[in-house]
């Protein structure tokens, strides 16, 4: 009888986790145990909104020595975190300068230069993924601002492969996280030389990407045993989408957190004009491409939350529930809600601005945020029915954002389809499945996710007639026109 005990270590924008999962091969069962869990927080460092990647490192240790006193010898280990972000090494492996945050406002104006510099088409014809203003591409523009951190660098890695390298001394560069820098080309899966030309970074920064499933190298346990380092689906959303029973062709997915990730799987990716002209993204996945679109999620609610000090997220989503619907909106991809300094006083004058009654209470905000969100899913999964050419018969939810019914049931209401939810630990076991498919334990991503409809039950949503839906779409379609830009192309 095969049991192997698999560490998922899980780092999203605002928290991560260290979790166990224990497999038994003879009963097909999976179950997840939390074994640390800490915050992530972004600290202002030199002028800049930086990662305490220190703290992170510590932390991570700290759960893997509380395995070790528990006499616990993992059979793996793997990480995913979030997409975008680099650090930087010098020629003798040490940081240079800070891990700045996405939401850092130093890449403000790059994209659209690059847009006139590159033009807009031609990017995405090299990359097909979406123009978002903190891509790596223009992160790595704005590194022009510290010449003196530009001269030391030797190496380029995404923040779970520099987590990998402190685990093991060895570098990689995984392949999901790699397109997330709007640097890969998508033709011929290389870095492309002419967009790190424009950046102003060195080729040789980079390593040739790799699928997951490749063994980085071994940690070390206190006893002197050493643990494989699997690479897994190293962007947060892969392993999320990985682990989303999606057993029908015509099913999308909502990775539903800090942000919303809609789209659906393909083999091959969507860089059309249609696309384009909806912003849409191809990323890597573990099998083939994930289209999808960035949403901006939870991140809205969190940040209100947190300015509130509201900390019974049950409480205010009943009294959400109970205010009337559609009657204050937003666009939530509008640039003004990725860091303000206020999300209240934002999401006010946001709705000041287009004559809309100003939401005061907390659960009024959270309403306003709810029904655009809602409306937003609407919108985006018909722009995916339409890029494909058939419509979706269904909607995976997964992600902590799935344990939110209310949502979800505006959500079904919005989009017209059922809506599926769970996992809620979807990217957590998404990293387990991989390292079990490269354990030899699993077949391929079916079998993983066959799994995963058997140990963690689903909850449906029926979508009801919702005419406050229908009305509302052309007011929101409204708000959420992109500005003008000039002609570039």
């Amino acid at each position: 009888m095969t049991r192997r005990n698999i560490v998922a270590i899980d780092l999203g924008a605002s928290s991560g986790r260290v979790m166990l999962a224990r497999w038994d091969a003879a009963q097909r069962q999976l179950a997840l145990r939390e074994v640390r869990r800490f915050e992530n927080k972004r600290q202002r460092r030199g002028g800049y909104d930086c990662w305490d990647l220190a703290t992170l490192e510590r932390e991570i240790r700290s759960g893997l020595a509380q395995l070790d006193e528990e006499g616990i010898v993992p059979d793996s280990i793997g990480i995913d975190t979030w997409g975008v972000d680099m650090v930087l090494l010098d020629a003798q492996g040490k940081q240079v300068g800070e891990a700045v945050s996405y939401r850092d406002a130093r890449t403000h104006g790059l994209m659209e230069q690059a847009q006139h510099e590159l033009s807009r088409s031609a990017i995405y014809a090299r990359t097909g993924i979406q123009f978002l203003p903190f891509n790596t591409l223009y992160q790595l523009r704005a590194l022009q601002q510290q010449p003196d951190w530009q001269a030391r660098v030797a190496h380029a890695l995404m923040i779970p492969d520099y987590l990998h390298y402190r685990l093991t001394g060895n570098l990689n560069w995984e392949y999901t996280n790699a397109t997330t820098t709007q640097m890969l080309n998508i033709h011929s899966g290389e870095w492309d030389r002419d967009l790190l030309t424009w950046a102003g970074a060195n080729v040789q920064w980079f390593g040739q990407p790799k699928p997951p499933g490749n063994t980085v190298g071994h940690w070390v346990n206190g006893a002197g045993i050493p643990v494989p380092v699997i690479a897994v689906a190293t962007h947060d959303t892969a392993s999320a989408v990985l682990a989303t029973p999606l057993m029908q062709s015509d099913a999308a997915y909502l990775s539903s957190g800090t942000w919303s990730l809609m789209g659906f799987e393909s083999l091959k990716p969507y860089a059309c004009d249609a696309a384009l002209r909806a912003n849409i993204t191809n990323e890597g996945g573990a099998e083939g491409y994930r289209v999808l679109k960035n949403i901006m999620g939870l991140w809205l609610l969190q940040r209100i939350c947190g300015e509130l000090q509201i900390d019974d997220l049950s409480a205010l989503i009943d009294q959400t529930a109970r205010q009337p619907a559609c009657v204050s909106l937003i666009s939530p991809n509008d640039a003004r809600f990725i860091n303000p300094d206020s999300m209240v006083n934002e999401i006010q004058n946001a709705c000041a601005e287009q004559g809309m009654p100003v939401p005061q209470s907390a659960a009024a905000l959270a309403r306003c945020i709810f029904d655009s969100l809602a409306l937003l899913y609407r919108e985006v999964i018909h722009e995916l029915a339409e890029l494909r050419g058939k419509p979706f018969s269904q909607l995976h939810v997964v992600g902590g954002g799935s344990q939110n019914r209310f949502l979800n049931q505006l959500c079904a209401d919005a989009c017209q389809i059922p809506v599926l939810a769970g996992p809620v630990e979807a990217s957590t076991l998404g990293n387990v499945g991989c390292q079990l498919i490269a354990l030899g334990e699993l077949t391929d991503v079916a079998d993983f996710r066959c799994c995963v409809i058997n140990n963690f039950p689903l909850e449906k949503f029926e979508p009801q007639t919702h005419r406050v839906f229908s009305v509302s779409q052309a007011r929101f379609a409204m708000l959420s026109q992109p500005a003008k830009e000039p002609a570039y192309d």
